[in-house]
């Protein structure tokens, strides 16, 4: 399989094959090689119907009966690759070669790739397309810089400050601890600090410990599996506890969250209902709904488990059997590769709970969470010792 973006006697290419055939699009405009206007494109594909946007013209591939997955096993190039043997024959239509150009603003499945010096894991002979040390978007939030002897200085938007205008006013003389995160909140020339798991108070100075995770709105805990690497994902479970008076909100989601192919298990409430989604391969995305009465919000505790045998999914609610279901009988996947990752309650601070899971569920879970298990475990997963923010103690209080 393979995506592939390149610049063919002026046009833009775009080709990509998912298993079965190569599609190819390009656009009907020139791209014109003056070097100094900058053009925006957009390409990418939705099951096996792919899409070009040159400068705002758009150009779309029919869907038809196939393969709607892109499986790839390489790291992803810009602007040329580490050796001519890694380009399939049928990704460019000559002998590949490296882009001449500049090339800034790489977003791939809404994450913007940072194009400095540290952060990729290798290149050659790519410099600073500017030309000066004030590159690109060296100033954020719309600051505008000026080349100076000692390197360069940021002339920051009113609401903004810092050397590289990347601090709200709002925040500059915050007292949040050392393990929060500061929020402006301009309409009220302010801010609120989001503490860290195992802290709380209004600027999260006072330490503590839970064993009842209390999520109230904007909260996340973000675990990763040690034993990852020694699972047999083709038999996969996971039970908790929970308790809560919303009709929607995100429980867990078993998977990285990151782009669109990445297998994952969802379990959470919508319209008052169990729903748990299931995909183990090729963006299927399965959805088990229980609706045969609500009892999920009513700030009682319920006792939920998902168990996955290769593609045969049982949901079992108070110890009753609700939902079982083998979602592919031609057992075309079977392995839940989630990549060690289990998220509770929702996301890290910025993303959406209805971006994320592509509409799956709309809001962030506000309830309470415990008795975590994964697989077979003897032992319950201790949350305070993940990753999280706005998390607090469940065992007081409402």
């Amino acid at each position: 399989d393979f995506l592939c973006i390149s610049l063919l006697n002026g046009f833009i290419q775009l080709r990509y094959n998912l298993g079965d055939r190569t599609v190819i699009l390009q656009t009907f405009q020139k791209v014109h090689a003056n070097g100094n206007t900058w053009h925006s494109l957009k390409a990418g594909r939705v099951g096996n119907e792919g899409y070009l946007d040159l400068d705002g013209i758009n150009i779309t591939q029919e869907a038809s009966p196939g393969m709607n997955a892109l499986d790839t096993h390489t790291d992803f190039f810009v602007g040329g690759v580490s050796s001519l043997n890694l380009v399939n024959p049928m990704a460019v239509e000559n002998e590949p070669t490296g882009f001449t150009g500049c090339i800034r603003e790489i977003v791939i499945n809404n994450r913007e790739l940072k194009l400095t010096v540290t952060d990729p894991k290798g290149g050659a002979n790519v410099g600073d397309c500017d030309g000066t040390v004030c590159g690109y978007t060296v100033c954020k939030n719309n600051g505008t810089c000026q080349v100076e002897n000692s390197g360069f200085s940021c002339s920051c938007p009113q609401e903004w400050t810092g050397s590289s205008c990347e601090q709200s006013i709002h925040c500059s003389q915050n007292r949040c601890g050392s393990q929060a995160l500061c929020i402006p909140q301009p309409t009220s020339f302010s801010y609120t600090c989001v503490c860290a798991l195992g802290w709380s108070g209004e600027y999260c100075y006072n330490k503590i410990k839970f064993f009842i995770a209390k999520f109230i709105g904007n909260s996340y805990i973000k675990y990763t599996d040690p034993y990852y690497g020694k699972r047999d994902l083709q038999y996969s479970r996971i039970s908790l506890n929970f308790t809560t008076n919303q009709t929607e909100g995100l429980i867990v989601w078993m998977g990285k969250g990151e782009d669109e192919d990445n297998d994952f298990l969802a379990m959470g409430l919508v319209n008052g209902t169990l729903k748990v989604v299931i995909n183990l391969g090729e963006r299927i995305s399965v959805p088990l709904i229980h609706s045969k009465y609500s009892t999920c919000c009513d700030g009682k505790w319920h006792f939920a488990t998902v168990v996955q045998n290769q593609t045969c999914i049982k949901v079992y609610l108070d110890e009753e059997l609700i939902l079982f279901e083998d979602i592919d009988p031609q057992r075309k996947y079977t392995a839940l590769n989630y990549g060690g990752i289990c998220y509770f309650g929702g996301f890290e601070i910025g993303r959406k709970v209805n971006v994320v899971t592509t509409g799956l569920f709309q809001k962030e879970f506000i309830g309470k969470i415990k008795d975590v298990v994964l697989f077979q475990d003897s032992r319950k997963i201790q949350l305070m010792k993940a990753e999280g923010y706005n998390v607090y103690d469940g065992n007081y209080g409402n």
